[in-house]
């Protein structure tokens, strides 16, 4: 459905662009908040005349926020605050602290909305901020987070702190110090954890040839067993056939002594 936006909807359109958008967005959405109009409606013709209207005071408004744009670039602005141990406050300082400052500052009200800041600050420094009017409109400001008690030092940016040279030398020397200290105790570790590895890759081989002498060895004893479970039936047979033999004499003697005896009788 194409539709003309009578007003701005973030991330969508701009007013008096037409744009095609789905069905459902138009009905529910746009056209109950009246935020656009059917481009091919009876409306169109009074909607030009409104756009034109809202595309001057957008103008005046920009050019508005063009010019404090202008006096605000490079604003500086100093923020106290009770601080604590390591140079942190005791409590935040808000969008809200800042918009008020820098209101002061230039004479002019400034949105808290407008300033870019994902955090309240909660550290003594100085920080640079952007105040966003428009995606093209903005001014860079400067803002100084101190202790509010008598006689504190004003923080300075960590580029422009100047270390004087004996001191560069030193840490200098200090971390040359640290590195070969950390440089020493990985060597002998590296060495000790290489000598295990070099073990297992020789007892590999060994392992590997024990493995297939067990598997080549189990056929053979179960060949053995096999062989021994066969003879256990032959030797018992053995005795069994030596009996028979020493039955045969015994009973011819038999038959011989009673053969005997008739012939007496």
């Amino acid at each position: 459905m194409k539709v003309i936006f009578i007003a701005d909807v973030p991330n969508v359109a701009m007013a008096g662009q037409t744009k095609e958008v789905a069905n459902g967005y138009a009905r529910n959405f746009l056209f109950p908040r009246k935020l656009a109009v059917l481009a091919n409606s009876q409306a169109a013709a009074t909607v030009e005349s409104h756009l034109k209207k809202v595309l001057k005071q957008r103008a005046i408004e920009e050019a508005e926020m063009a010019e404090l744009a202008k006096k605000l670039e490079g604003v500086a602005i100093t923020l106290k605050a009770k601080v604590g141990e390591k140079d942190k406050l005791y409590g935040s300082v808000t969008v809200a602290d800042i918009a008020e400052a820098l209101s002061k500052e230039i004479s002019r009200e400034i949105d808290r909305k407008k300033i870019d800041l994902a955090e309240p600050i909660r550290q003594v420094g100085v920080y640079d901020l952007v105040v966003r009017f428009t995606h093209d409109i903005t001014a860079g400001v400067v803002v100084t987070v101190m202790s509010d008690a008598e006689g504190a030092e004003i923080p300075v940016r960590a580029e422009e702190a100047v270390i004087p040279e004996e001191e560069m030398k030193e840490k200098k020397a200090k971390a040359e110090k640290k590195e070969k200290k950390a440089k020493k105790a990985k060597a002998p570790k590296e060495a000790k954890e290489e000598k295990p590895a070099a073990t297992e890759e020789a007892e590999k081989p060994a392992k590997e040839k024990k493995a297939k002498a067990a598997k080549e060895e189990k056929p053979a004893r179960e060949k053995k067993a096999k062989a021994a479970k066969a003879e256990k039936p032959a030797a018992e047979e053995k005795p069994d056939k030596k009996e028979k033999k020493e039955k045969k004499p015994k009973a011819k003697a038999k038959k011989a002594k009673e053969a005997e005896e008739e012939k007496k009788e």
